[in-house]
């Protein structure tokens, strides 16, 4: 019983992220409600602070949560992600994914989880697939470790232009468990418009020994205030072996406190250049820069150094022809940067890369 317990707990306080800043510091007050194949339930309060890291190559999500839970026992739960990925190396990227995760109660024992993927994946100009495999591990207090192989197939679709089109991602993960194979599917479609976000997602468990299962849910997120997000989430989640958490169903509803303003990822009109002779001519305002360099999908992402032209504006001349491109800008040698008031599309693995449009 009290395994199953911090199952219903992961669900409560696995309230939704933000849409991922350079750097984003949040905090989550939530109350929600859980329920476990059996039919019992109860209501917990959740406390959750969120600190989120995301560029063209490195993504990184720190989070916990504190949970009151009936009887004046507390529960807690941590999680760390960080995902790495190279520029393209003739069309192709490598990348590796880390996660780890565990749960504690005050009147009982913990539990640990950790993920490891290394990938190889390819992105278009709307889409992209990759693949990877790497260990899995769990363990329960008083249990022995276990440990398995786990291995995805994922594609995504990206809209380039149009604000309103979801983004969607299908993963297949088959994974050999030390009692058989398990195969699980999801399909996770994610929309925003304006103050709003909406997420919604479908997935499914294939297995002879352990027997398929199917879950899935919603959740929303809207921004008051730039700093003010009101959360409402509900579904269910699939069971986890690592941890030995059961199948649950949840409600949960919540206020995150952001450390910044919102800044929207909205796609505004794409970056169309100037003409110079049979060169495009881009320019851009990097203040405080001491030097900028332009790279694409065009060169390989080779960095191309951008001339100072005065009052913070960097000028370059690009050999392109007529076509659309993807970009992004390396600033004083080390921090890439998507550069303000230009359209950008998600890159699948975690970063943003601006749109160039040469007429």
């Amino acid at each position: 019983m009290k395994r199953a317990i911090r199952a219903l707990l992961v669900a409560v306080i696995t309230l939704p992220a933000p849409a991922a800043a350079q750097t984003e510091v949040s905090v989550g007050l939530g109350v929600g409600t859980v329920r476990y194949a059996a039919g019992a339930g109860f209501g917990t309060a959740v406390l959750s602070p969120a600190v989120r890291y995301a560029s063209a190559t490195l993504a990184a999500d720190v989070s916990g949560a504190v949970a009151s839970l009936p009887g004046s026992v507390w529960a807690g739960q941590g999680l760390t992600g960080l995902s790495v990925v190279t520029a393209p190396i003739h069309t192709l990227r490598f990348g590796a994914e880390l996660a780890l995760g565990g749960t504690t109660r005050s009147d009982s024992g913990s539990t640990a989880a950790a993920h490891a993927v290394a990938e190889l994946s390819r992105s278009f100009a709307r889409w992209g697939l990759g693949i990877g495999a790497g260990p899995s591990t769990g363990l329960i207090a008083g249990d022995l470790p276990v440990t398995a192989l786990h291995t995805r197939a994922r594609v995504w679709w990206r809209p380039e232009s149009d604000p309103g089109a979801p983004e969607l991602q299908l993963s297949v993960e088959p994974t050999r468990f030390p009692d058989g194979w398990f195969t699980d599917a999801s399909l996770i479609g994610t929309m925003e418009r304006g103050r709003a976000t909406v997420s919604l997602w479908a997935g499914g468990r294939v297995s002879s020994v352990f027997g398929s299962k199917a879950a899935g849910g919603a959740s929303a997120q809207f921004f008051a205030t730039p700093r003010v997000a009101l959360e409402l989430s509900g579904g269910s989640y699939l069971p986890d072996p690592y941890q030995g958490f059961p199948q649950v169903g949840f409600v949960s509803v919540g206020v995150r406190l952001h450390g910044s303003a919102r800044t929207p990822r909205v796609r505004f009109a794409p970056l169309v250049p100037g003409v110079r002779g049979d060169s495009a001519v881009v320019r851009f305002r990097m203040a405080g820069a001491r030097s900028v360099g332009i790279a694409g999908d065009w060169n390989s992402w080779e960095q191309v150094p951008l001339r100072p032209l005065g009052d913070d504006v960097w000028e370059g001349v690009l050999g392109l022809r007529r076509g659309l491109y993807h970009f992004n800008l390396l600033v004083d040698g080390s921090d890439w940067v998507v550069p303000n008031g230009v359209a950008t599309v998600p890159d699948g693995l975690g970063g943003m890369v601006a749109v160039l449009i040469v007429p």
